[in-house]
């Protein structure tokens, strides 16, 4: 199978950007299941129904959330009628919507999404994302009750994320990590066959800092001071994620890939 993953959607310039350029990737790719982060979205914070509808038709066939899940009050209750969109596993226990579901891919072939938030760094403590995606992994066995899996780790530090795909080693097809959007150089298939990239960056303007337009974080930065809200980049957008061909009797990685379109980080096509 061909998997896409596309990390942070940030604002109005990544929205753009997946809008023009996922329906020509998946033709000319020939993906079979695409999953998007969409939780930066709308305004740098969230999302809200209309920008996950505007996603969807893009192309994805999931939407992936984060710690900014329900910043959009109107998620809390469109993620109960939109099953493609999927929230931390670990982010309340009365949160609405679910942390992974099942899908039908090209040809009948279920994938299962999954997304864990980290505990390091966060500022919230959210329970125990190890222990979250084992009950889930055990039970939807990667090559016979689905023929892939593909787990989101939201999380700030890279040292949880490397350790939470070695512990998916095996029970996973892809292992990506999502939230810092600052793509990493790391993609590999680990021992046991699961593609594994700590960061999957941000479909964003990267002429700014993570995101946001320059002045305010510097000012910030600079004088310890704020003066105005952050804003989102309005640059052309980067697409930035990672791109995994799997084998769909092991469920196994045969091929990772990560992948840049557009704006500033292009690079050549798988």
């Amino acid at each position: 199978m061909r998997l896409l993953f596309l990390g942070d959607v940030m604002g109005r310039s990544g929205r753009t950007a997946v809008a023009e350029r996922l329906p020509g990737l998946r033709a000319d790719w020939g993906l079979d299941f695409v999953v998007v982060n969409g939780e930066n979205a709308s305004q740098g914070a969230g999302l809200t129904a209309e920008h996950a509808k505007a996603l969807l038709a893009a192309g994805a066939d999931c939407l992936t959330l984060g710690d900014h899940a329900f910043d959009q009050k109107d998620m809390l209750s469109f993620i109960e009628t939109e099953p493609r969109i999927i929230r931390p596993l670990n982010f309340s226990k009365v949160a609405p919507g679910k942390g992974f579901r099942v899908f039908e891919a090209t040809q009948g072939r279920r994938v299962l999404v999954t997304q864990a938030l980290g505990q390091v760094f966060m500022k919230r403590p959210f329970d125990d994302p190890f222990s979250a995606l084992e009950a889930v992994l055990k039970v939807h066995t990667l090559g016979a009750a689905v023929q892939a899996a593909i787990v989101d780790i939201h999380a700030e530090a890279t040292s949880e994320k490397m350790a939470t795909g070695h512990w998916c080693d095996g029970m996973a097809s892809l292992v990506v990590g999502t939230h810092t959007h600052v793509p990493t150089g790391d993609a590999q298939i680990l021992a046991k066959g699961t593609a594994y990239l700590s960061d999957a960056g941000m479909c964003g303007d990267y002429d700014s800092v993570i995101g946001m337009e320059k002045m305010e974080p510097l000012r910030r930065f600079i004088t310890g001071m704020a003066k105005g809200r952050f804003e989102p980049a309005g640059g052309q957008a980067t697409l930035s994620g990672v791109y995994v061909e799997t084998d769909d009797k092991t469920g196994r990685a045969t091929r990772v890939r990560m992948i840049r379109v557009g704006g500033r980080l292009e690079q050549a096509v798988p």
